[in-house]
């Protein structure tokens, strides 16, 4: 497969080649312009009452996490928050939280169970932070507990695609009951780049790679990754944000009904099957293999003490050099 896609990647982009169309929705899942967590949720909801800080290290800008009453539902909402301009990136680090933002996330999370309070969440993130404080502080096991605790949360969780859905930095909030995208979001686990640089040895061929990897949200759909597909208006998310915050609202809670008439036990029970059933996989019996006949204790004495062995350089049975000594079981 990989020379497959090594060919496929040199190969000139022919007129209405697909990685163009694919590559296009990754730039707009990008957009500077696109719609971030606090921004939907300011077009969606009725009141938002924002919490802060991990009751252990500190607050991270880059994950925003609280309380909202949306169409008259109170909800528990964890989302992952980008900056419209440079500065607000920086602050925000890109999106990409620490350890302590994923901390805070679970510390709503456990709140909503307590109170019974559906959770949604709005992931928008490149990938796990990678730097060396992220590493003092724990990302890997931050976001490993955070996996654990939403395929065990006992209320119903709703996770919706707005951006980017980069690696286990996505998936650390996107574990839900239910998974919506918006058309132009894109989920992978790699970003297009990391993915070329990997095969081709070179970023230039990130088109080639977000064609292979099938990241676009239709192509999600047809895996069974995501459960549903929201329809951006006129050129993306950007261009009308309060359009897309309502279409986002209405199948928002198109879904959280659905699953407030499901059973507790039966919601994780069905969630836990949901992503135990993600890439699936055919398993074939093996054919049987003949086993080779039992050697007496004379024979084996008998290769052991044969000198012609030695002299033609015949190895000895599970020796892989001449002059290696017999194994014990084999004296």
């Amino acid at each position: 497969m990989v020379d497959r896609l090594l060919h496929r990647g040199r190969e000139a982009a022919a007129p209405g080649d697909p990685r163009d169309e694919v590559w296009r929705r990754v730039k707009l899942a990008r957009h500077l312009g696109r719609p971030r967590t606090l921004e939907l949720l300011g077009e969606m909801a009725d009141e938002v009452v924002e919490l802060h800080g991990d009751r252990g290290f500190g607050d991270d800008p880059a994950i925003v996490a609280g309380l909202a009453r949306i169409d008259g539902r109170r909800i528990a909402f964890v989302g992952q928050q980008k900056g419209a301009d440079t500065e607000e990136n920086v602050r925000r680090n890109f999106g990409m939280p620490h350890p302590e933002g994923y901390r805070k996330a679970m510390r709503v999370m456990e709140l909503a169970e307590r109170f019974g309070l559906p959770v949604v969440t709005f992931v928008d993130v490149p990938g796990a932070h990678p730097g060396p404080e992220s590493e003092e502080r724990g990302i890997a096991e931050a976001i490993a507990r955070s996996i654990g605790l939403m395929i065990r949360l006992r209320t119903p969780v709703v996770a919706v695609i707005t951006g980017e859905g980069g690696s286990g930095g996505a998936l650390a909030i996107a574990v839900g009951d239910v998974v919506l995208a918006l058309e132009n979001a894109v989920y992978s686990v790699i970003s297009p780049e990391g993915c070329a640089s990997i095969l081709w040895r070179t970023a230039d061929e990130a088109p080639a790679a977000a064609l292979a990897m099938r990241m676009s949200a239709s192509d999600q759909l047809a895996l069974g990754v995501i459960d549903g597909v929201v329809a951006e208006p006129g050129e993306g998310a950007h261009a009308d944000v309060r359009e897309t915050a309502r279409r986002l609202k209405s199948a928002i809670v198109t879904r959280l009904d659905q699953l407030a008439a499901v059973p507790l036990d039966e919601l994780l029970e069905a969630r836990y099957r949901r992503y135990r059933a993600i890439g699936p996989y055919t398993e074939v019996a093996a054919p049987a293999v003949a086993q080779p006949p039992s050697r007496g204790l004379t024979d084996r004495l008998r290769d052991l003490l044969d000198p012609g062995r030695w002299a033609a350089g015949v190895p000895l049975p599970g020796s892989s050099r001449r002059d290696e000594p017999p194994a014990h079981e084999d004296v």
